[in-house]
């Protein structure tokens, strides 16, 4: 026999195919291995559950569809519901404002040649009350009109390079006299002694000077607010000018902005409302609508960045007792900042219901039901402190029959009243809107001089600051304002 070769390859095997021939009969069932050995067929296992059921298992079964059906059907009458008892202002409306800010009409817009125009462009150096760095100016750098839009941008002040120390700014077109209450006179003087002007009002709104030793500085930024005061005031003259549809004011209505909101850290924009004639008396008593306030700060910022939109009412019986933070709420992208397109802001008015929306009513920055007089909903303290520090009762300015309301004194009061609007873009301030310790804020709000620390740290925020001022600055599309039909 030959030797064998080990590396040779092995001959095929034989194996069984398919077509090969399977044997006939039926193949026998294996064995169940879960019986005992010796087991009767299957057919003889007792199976008792097949003749007495398990009422649990009947029970839950029958329970789970009623759950399904009842859960269905509720879910329908909520539906219904909420479809029909929706608050919806359905009082007629009637157009009172409209503006499309189409370019080439800047004096309708803005006035000129001795003519007022729509808008009022306010110009003061005081701060309005916030602290805010800004000056507001007239020009046209700050305000004015492009491609079909308005744009209101901050600009810096003298490149932002501080002035010579001893320097002052004062601004000859200041509107002081024209926006204070009672021209800046004060009526509380008597009918027989002479209003007595304000005059350090007016020197705080209309000029500034750069005193090193004292810690101040001219305003380092300029941008614009303008409103529709004039047009409120309803002179025949200002409703001409508004294309004879009204004064640009109303109590009770809906007023509807499209917007885009500027990015850049420590703006401020603003499009919200004040009363035409403060008929509770000085802010906060007669009301303010904040419509939509926002930061240009980046979606990173800690306290609610240029991702986030606010509405809230300021009123309360002095600004020490502002009660906003009972009254304000907001509504947030997570991703996408306002910034980055334009957006609808539509405020719906009555006198039993306020709400603020951004782009539908399923996006609500606020929504609140007159359904309590402002006094009881504000829990105000029974007394509080005069200019002197002494105790003095506190009295409810709002509820009709108290002496000097001169309001319905309704749930809605001080928000039963005409209001005009205002927009605006703000910068940095010290009232708190910007608050200690959140993005690297470079000021303190209440350190000795906070302008002077915001314009120092230039290099940290002046970056963010977009070069085109339809970037950096607030636009609008358009505004309309409705008021009931019915009303005055």
């Amino acid at each position: 026999m030959p030797p064998t070769d080990p590396f040779s390859t092995p001959p095929l095997s034989r194996v069984t195919t398919l077509d090969a021939p399977v044997p006939s009969g039926t193949a026998k069932r294996m064995a169940s291995t879960a019986l005992p050995m010796g087991a009767a067929p299957y057919s003889a296992v007792p199976k008792p559950w097949t003749k007495n059921h398990n009422p649990r298992a009947t029970v839950s079964y029958y329970l789970t569809w009623a759950l399904l059906f009842v859960g269905a059907g509720l879910g329908g009458v909520q539906s219904y519901f909420a479809y029909t008892t929706v608050r919806i202002d359905r009082a007629p409306l009637c157009l009172v404002f409209e503006d499309e800010f189409n370019s080439g009409d800047d004096a309708a817009v803005f006035g000129g040649g001795g003519q007022a125009g729509r808008w009022l462009r306010e110009v003061q150096m005081d701060g309005f009350g916030n602290g805010q760095f800004e000056m507001t100016t007239a020009s046209s750098n700050n305000s004015f009109l492009l491609d079909g839009k308005l744009y209101l941008v901050p600009t810096l002040t003298n490149e932002g390079a501080p002035f010579v120390d001893g320097t002052t700014y004062n601004s000859t077109d200041c509107t002081f006299n024209t926006t204070a209450p009672n021209a800046g006179f004060d009526p509380t003087t008597g009918e027989c002694v002479a209003f007595l002007f304000d005059y350090a009002g007016y020197y705080t709104a209309c000029s500034r000077t750069t005193n090193s030793t004292a810690g101040t500085l001219i305003n380092p930024v300029q941008s614009a607010r303008i409103s529709t005061l004039l047009s409120a005031r309803g002179s025949a003259a200002d409703e001409a000018a508004n294309g004879g549809k009204g004064k640009g004011s109303l109590r009770y209505g809906k007023v509807e902005v499209r917007a885009k909101m500027p990015k850049g850290d420590w703006l401020w924009p603003a499009i919200w409302l004040l009363p035409v004639n403060s008929t509770y008396g000085s802010w906060p008593r007669s009301g303010e609508i904040d419509m939509v306030e926002s930061r240009g700060n980046g979606i990173r910022y800690t306290n609610r960045g240029s991702n986030y939109v606010q509405g809230a009412l300021n009123w309360g019986p002095n600004p020490a007792l502002n009660a906003v933070e009972k009254t304000y709420s907001w509504w947030t992208d997570r991703r996408v900042p306002f910034t980055a397109g334009w957006h609808t802001y539509t405020l719906e008015w009555t006198e039993s219901w306020l709400r603020i929306s951004v782009d539908s009513r399923l996006h609500t920055l606020l929504d609140i039901r007159f359904n309590q007089p402002f006094w009881k909903r504000g829990q105000f303290p029974e007394t509080t402190l005069d200019a002197n520090g002494k105790a003095q009762a506190l009295k409810d300015p709002w509820t009709a029959g108290v002496p000097g309301v001169n309001g319905t004194g309704g749930n809605a009061a001080p928000f039963d009243q005409d209001f005009y609007l205002i927009m605006n873009v703000a910068v940095g301030g010290t009232n708190g809107w910007f608050p200690d310790g959140q993005g690297d804020k470079p000021w303190l709000n209440h350190a000795g001089n906070p302008m002077v620390d915001f314009i120092k740290n230039k290099a940290q925020w002046l970056p963010t600051w977009p070069e085109d001022p339809k970037e950096r600055g607030l636009g609008v599309d358009y505004v309309r304002m409705w008021k009931h039909c019915g009303d005055p």
